[in-house]
């Protein structure tokens, strides 16, 4: 998305990807925290690897609950011995203009619901605070002091008293944004695709993203992973964008402070969204005429686009039945994923890809983390950080992959490329020493896909190549509300291969 086609709002700014929530061994978790941050590096702007610090309400009992408890102190302690060393790491990660980095851990509360809290530089202090009051007196300590500190809450969708939000204590001034999508999954409402499949419980309602807005409170979204076993960023799991002007603590810190963020599944979606001017995130005057514009720039087709107020759609662009035209000249983009197989061990693959009489124009790295639904100590074997090199017009991609833990569970490794060329340009590809050479024209009827040792063995696959007139869309609405009361805007994006995001709102009146 070029800084020419944005609305002005976006003026001087850049969408910045990153995973602010996610965890490793340094608490409870796998992987170390020096894997985390390589992975981490391999498809993100920013990150936080997040540690599990406190719970002070934590249920009693015996049995499981006993067995909870202990786990959790656990993890706990074992955070406070190494938080020296995740200092330091997450200082000497971070480079301005190619890697931001910030300090955050994790405190649970049955009452509250869970919050991670966000120091903008590499240190900070662990927190074990025994209510949200003191957590906050904490971070107006950190605030008088000249630093900056906030605190965002997850999984807010669960049940009240049961580490969902407490919407009543939730406090905007210490939490600007509110994450809404992870590998819990989303909470923008109780109906919201992707349900709560975790041991913590199905969703409810009044824990909602749409609720909290209902109830008045402004924040922004995110999307996170809460990836348990160091692999920030881990595809499908949650993302976050932001717009900033340059990719250093402070321009991100301001960005996600102003609230200019929205929550992906896994895909870079670039989403910029105003009305009247105003960016999302943002609290304008209640005028009664309103203009609205979108640039949404996805990682594939667009199935639709949703302008959502005061939590009902009222406007909505398909895109069904659009193939981006017949011309032969070509500008888009397709994904190769590779996975699948039986049970076993896993399959390492090398792919060395280079695009024949056209031109590769980006690369966007795809990948996952082992899928780690439940938190759990040590891991049995060697942790492996996959690798993606681009030179020219030609890519190689080194990943691990295992079987598909289920059939509604996607556990692929894979990369996207958006090139240009015409139907005579080739993907040309050795996997894992098999030959591969497919004509675009080909791959704009549909998919293609190849298995490495004959049926049920693990396979690869290229999607359709997806013109840009697909995926690239500029939209906008005009409306007339003359009605007193406050009102909140935002957009929901859905792509045909089931990816997602969401803006942050932008609030009209007071």
């Amino acid at each position: 998305m070029g800084s020419s086609d944005l609305p002005a709002a976006f003026a001087g700014l850049r969408p910045w990807f990153g995973d602010l929530h996610n965890h490793c061994d340094i608490s409870y978790g796998r992987g170390s925290l020096d894997e985390a941050w390589a992975n981490a590096r391999l498809q993100l702007d920013f990150a936080s690897v997040t540690g599990h610090a406190w719970w002070p309400d934590m249920p009693e009992g015996d049995g499981r609950l006993g067995y909870l408890v202990d786990f959790h102190q656990r993890g706990f302690d074992h955070l406070a011995e190494v938080w020296e060393e995740v200092q330091e790491k997450t200082a000497a990660v971070h480079q301005d203009g190619r890697f931001v980095s910030f300090l955050s851990f994790e405190w649970h509360s049955m009452r509250h619901g869970d919050y991670c809290v966000y120091y903008d530089g590499p240190r900070g202090e662990i927190v074990r605070a025994p209510d949200i009051a003191a957590m906050r007196a904490a971070l107006d300590a950190v605030r008088s002091r000249g630093g900056r500190a906030m605190m965002i809450p997850h999984h807010i969708c669960y049940v009240p008293g049961f580490r969902g939000v407490h919407w009543p204590d939730f406090d905007s001034r210490y939490s600007p944004l509110v994450e809404i999508v992870s590998m819990h999954g989303c909470a923008e409402s109780g109906e919201a695709p992707r349900p709560y499949l975790h041991t913590m419980g199905p969703r409810d309602d009044r824990g909602s993203m749409r609720a909290g807005l209902a109830a008045g409170h402004r924040f922004g979204l995110i999307g996170s992973t809460d990836h348990h076993a160091a692999f920030p960023g881990s595809h499908d799991h949650g993302r976050l964008g932001v717009w900033a002007p340059e990719l250093t603590r402070d321009g991100i810190w301001r960005g996600l402070e102003e609230r200019r963020t929205w929550a992906l599944t896994g895909d870079r979606i670039e989403l910029a969204f105003s009305v009247n001017g105003a960016p999302m995130g943002a609290e304008i005057p209640g005028v009664p005429d309103r203009e609205i514009d979108l640039d949404v720039r996805g990682g594939a087709a667009i199935d639709y686009v949703e302008l959502v107020k005061n939590g009902v759609g009222i406007a909505r662009r398909d895109g069904l039945g659009e193939r981006g035209g017949a011309d032969p000249a070509f500008r888009g983009k397709l994904a190769l994923a590779l996975g699948w197989g039986e049970p076993g061990e896993p399959t390492e693959w090398r792919v060395e890809l280079s695009v024949q009489d056209g031109r590769l124009l980006g690369v966007e790295p795809r990948l996952r983390g082992e899928e780690a639904p439940e938190a759990r100590w040590g891991f049995d074997g060697a942790f492996h950080t996959a690798r993606v090199v681009r030179k020219g017009d030609e890519v190689t991609l080194e990943a691990r992959t295992w079987k598909n833990p289920t059939t509604r569970t996607d556990a692929t490794q894979g990369i996207s490329l958006e090139l240009e060329g015409d139907g005579e340009t080739r993907i040309v590809a050795r996997i894992n020493g098999r030959s591969l050479d497919v004509r675009l024209a080909d791959l704009r009827q549909g998919p293609r896909a190849g298995f490495l040792d004959g049926f049920v063995s693990p396979a690869w696959q290229l999607s359709r190549a997806v013109p840009e007139a697909e995926y690239a869309w500029r939209w906008s609405w005009e409306e007339t509300d003359d009605s007193p009361g406050p009102a909140h805007y935002y957009v929901r994006v859905r792509q045909k291969n089931d990816q997602w995001a969401w803006s942050s709102p932008v609030f009209v009146g007071p």
